[in-house]
Order: C-alpha cells, then structure tokens, then sequence
C-alpha cells in the first residue's frame, strides 16, 4: 500500500545514489552508545543459528560476536565497505531507491536490519513487501535510526518531519505493507558536560516488526 506522495519521495540531491557512496566512508555514523545499546538489541532479539540479512549497510554491522549464525548476508552500495565487514559470509550491491526486488528466495531470511538506512529509503512501501516476502514464518525486521542524516541524500518525508513523525512513518509503512504492529524503543541519554564542551549523545530510535 502506498504511503508516499511523490512531493515526499523527492530529495535534494536526485543524482544517483552510487555515485555519492563510491567512495568508502570507513567511519562510525552513530556514536559509541547508539552503538552499544543496538547490540543490545540483536542480542536480546536475535535466535542463536539464525539467517541473518544486513540491508544498506557498511563496514561494521554491529552484530554480537557471542552470537552463532547460520549465515550473514551483506547488502550495500560500496564494495570496499563491504569487503572489511567480518561478520559476512556473502554480500551484494543493489541501489534500492532504483529497483526494490530483492534476489533472494521466499522465506529465506529469519532477521532483516537496517541500521541508519531507512531514512534514504524513496519507494519504503516496495521494499518492505519485499522484506516480507523473503523474512521465514514469524521472521523480524529491526529497523535502527538516531536524529543524523546525510540530508541531501534523504527525501522530504525525512528532512520535513519531526523525530516523533518518522517513528510514526516508519510504523505506517510497516503495517500497510505486511507486517504486525511493531515494538517501538525509544532511548533518551543524559548529555555529558565537561570542562570544554557540552556532549550530546544520540537518541535512539528502534522499531521490532514480525511479518503478518
């Protein structure tokens, strides 16, 4: 079901996403406590021998390593980001705001992640039926975002809203599209105040689905 009007697919910059990510950015996006209570998270939500599929993802999947998987399977747009994340047994590059299928078989994921990614999404409705087609029989996504953004690369449904309204967003399209009404976390962190500067730390937004 569609939820976009096409005002709310456009973003700033329309030139093709590959371009903008040929170039690996080996850094962190989130800082280290986004970081840490996300582990958290898999490690709480995710069964020990799962299939495990990492959308639009990068170097680091932040994935626990006490964990066993069965497989981890990689998605992103740079190759030499996705060529350093250990946790991969195998990987693709697909620009998704071009073509939402997804190469792989029905019911053959049992986790989806996307982590900082949500917000680049243009056609989410697409790609969330097609979540739903390869997640198994009570299969989960975990979807992960803070307040940061490259904001050129993001659409106006993003850039326009508040925090709040893209949990919201997030959810609508999750449950027009063939998911069960989501686990919402939200995780606020007292800034930290030293003698130079005053630190805020990144707010946490999470959203745990199972498929209809």
């Amino acid at each position: 079901m569609e939820v976009l009007n096409n005002y709310q697919r456009k973003k700033l910059d329309e030139n093709n996403d590959e371009e903008f990510y040929s170039d690996p950015k080996f850094v962190y996006h989130l800082d280290e406590n986004f970081r840490q209570y996300l582990s958290t998270v898999y490690k709480n939500e995710i069964a020990d021998s799962s299939t495990v599929l990492d959308l639009m993802s990068s170097w680091d999947s932040y994935l626990p390593k006490s964990k066993k998987y069965k497989k981890v399977i990689g998605h992103g747009l740079n190759k030499k980001e996705l060529e350093k994340n250990k946790m991969f047994d195998s990987y693709w590059i697909q620009n998704f705001n071009l073509n939402q299928e997804i190469p792989l078989d029905n019911e053959s994921i049992d986790y989806c992640l996307m982590v900082a990614a949500w917000q680049y999404l243009q056609y989410p409705e697409n790609l969330t039926k097609e979540i739903a087609r390869i997640l198994s029989n009570q299969g989960k996504i975990i979807i992960a975002f803070s307040n940061r953004a490259f904001w050129h690369k993001a659409p106006n449904i993003w850039t326009t809203s508040t925090e709040e309204e893209r949990v919201n967003y997030v959810r609508k399209v999750l449950i027009t599209n063939g998911f069960n009404e989501p686990k919402i976390i939200k995780k606020f962190n007292e800034p930290t105040i030293n003698f130079f500067n005053f630190l805020t730390k990144d707010p946490f937004y999470c959203l745990i689905a199972t498929k209809e």
